[in-house]
């Protein structure tokens, strides 16, 4: 979580112009991490696929409802948990590992994403629940969920920016995240700020086979020929991406 971590405000806003399978495939495309690596799994949703990719860099934090905390209330940690955006590299992306097994009650609420939106987040994950969807929808606050609870238990946060376990995935303070209706990847910081340029490439790769067989009557050999064309730019792109 330093400085040089920092993308710029206009790479962060193209990350978010691309969806986040595109984004993953272009990730493959540096072979900088195993392919089925990286990304969280089937168990977290988005609350609202209809919302845009979020983008932004994670503040992780660990959870428990099951009973009450030693001290304070519902909300306690909150202080300490919005001050430490502040150590992040650029907008903050809040995620909650759940400890409780099974999931009590809600991770989250209408109170606790107004806050994190008015500091500056750009979104929510967890590995438990949340509540309150029709409020966060109004605000326009992407959240990611295993589900829904409708009440909040003894919700307490325990530990802020500390390594976290979400949906299969390990995430730590700092990560970059990008999510959408499909799910949620973290994008490697040294290869982010290339990431935009590659997806445009990639798409403009693919959309060789899908003007093919939009256009009517394709044939075998026709789709053949356009995935050949399609798998020839591909490859040339990852080659450059890689250096070789």
């Amino acid at each position: 979580m330093t400085a040089t971590n920092a993308l710029s405000e206009e790479t962060l806003a193209a990350l978010a112009q691309y969806d986040t399978p595109t984004v993953c495939n272009v990730i493959e495309l540096w072979n900088i991490r195993p392919r089925n690596t990286g990304y969280m799994n089937h168990s977290i949703k988005s609350c609202f696929p209809e919302m845009p990719p979020m983008v932004g860099y994670a503040s992780t934090t660990t959870f428990r409802s099951m009973a009450a905390p030693r001290s304070g209330d519902v909300y306690s940690g909150m202080d300490a948990q919005v001050a430490a955006f502040a150590e992040l590299p650029g907008p903050p992306v809040v995620v909650f590992q759940d400890l409780d097994e099974p999931t009590t009650s809600a991770t989250f609420g209408e109170v606790m994403c107004t806050t994190y939106k008015s500091f500056g987040a750009k979104g929510l994950i967890t590995s438990g629940t949340g509540r309150d969807l029709d409020q966060v929808k109004a605000i326009d606050f992407p959240c990611f969920t295993a589900g829904t609870t409708c009440a909040h238990g003894y919700c307490h946060i325990l530990s802020v920016h500390v390594p976290v376990t979400v949906g299969g995935l390990m995430i730590f303070p700092g990560d970059l995240l990008h999510g959408d209706c499909n799910g949620v990847s973290t994008i490697p910081t040294e290869i982010a700020s290339e990431v935009p340029g590659a997806c445009k490439e990639l798409m403009t790769a693919e959309d060789i086979v899908l003007d093919y067989v939009k256009a009517g009557n394709p044939t075998p050999a026709g789709l053949a020929e356009a995935r050949t064309a399609c798998g020839a730019q591909i490859a040339e792109l990852g080659r450059r991406l890689r250096g070789e």
